[in-house]
């Protein structure tokens, strides 16, 4: 078995938005042959496509990244499952979205033990506002029409079952920190990108301080394409090679 080591990264707009410091922090911890592999996207859904804007992704259990973990040679992998509440917002069911997370998690446990399963950022959403929540549903989902009450008895009861299956598996269930969030109730803050998302993939012990991305990358990464995606209903294809970054590792996206 090689010494290398691979990132699995499940997710949304969070993880999108910091994955140039999810690879960083990889990177750091692994040495430059580290592969991520990762399904993320604005608005993704666990098990069914989505669209944010003009862009529509098929749900992450459906992605091109099952079968290219399955074709990689085995190696250390840790597995990141995050960002789950679109699902919530979408109006699914509770059942129906822990019964993706679970399939996921069971995916990912066919080659590694090594998993993080983060909560739901319930604490600042239980403080919105009516009128605050509707400010945030148009401009995030504006196709919802759910009352901020129904959303959240949802998620407390997705949230509860995610530490159940984090229980059920033995992973690790990561409680996000409310201080990580401003007025953007599910957002993570830019200025604490970094030492958030080193923590959630590292642990309390984080990873050494000049675990960052160099100029570029986060704005190149932010740009790959993914496998598969649909821009204004035209599908696009991309094939997945793992892309080389500067100062080492490899990038698959799904």
């Amino acid at each position: 078995m090689s010494t290398m080591m691979r990132i699995v990264a499940l997710g949304a707009s969070n993880l999108t938005r910091g994955f140039h410091t999810v690879v960083a922090s990889a990177r750091s911890i692994a040495g430059p042959q580290v592969e991520v592999l990762a399904a993320l996207g604005h608005g993704r859904s666990y098990g069914m496509h989505s669209r944010f804007t003009v862009r529509t992704l098929p749900g992450i259990l459906q992605s091109g990244l099952w079968q290219q973990l399955d074709a990689l040679p085995p190696v250390a992998t840790r597995g990141l499952v995050t960002d789950v509440g679109n699902d919530v917002l979408y109006g699914m069911p509770a059942d129906q979205i822990l019964a993706w997370v679970d399939e996921a998690v069971a995916r990912l446990q066919r080659v590694t033990p090594d998993i993080v399963l983060t909560d739901l950022p319930l604490a600042r959403a239980r403080r919105l506002s009516r009128p605050g929540f509707l400010a945030f549903r148009t401009v995030v989902v504006p196709q919802c029409r759910l009352s901020l009450a129904h959303v959240l008895d949802v998620a407390e009861r997705v949230n509860d079952g995610l530490e159940t299956i984090a229980v059920a598996r033995r992973i690790h269930f990561f409680r996000l920190k409310p201080e990580w969030y401003g007025a953007d109730p599910i957002h993570i803050r830019p200025a604490l990108w970094r030492p958030a998302w080193q923590e959630i993939l590292c642990g309390e012990a984080r990873t050494p301080a000049g675990a960052a991305s160099p100029p570029g990358e986060a704005l190149r990464l932010y740009l790959l394409r993914p496998e598969r995606q649909w821009l204004f209903g035209r599908e696009q294809f991309t094939v997945q090679r793992g892309v080389p970054l500067a100062l080492g590792g490899r990038v698959w996206l799904y």
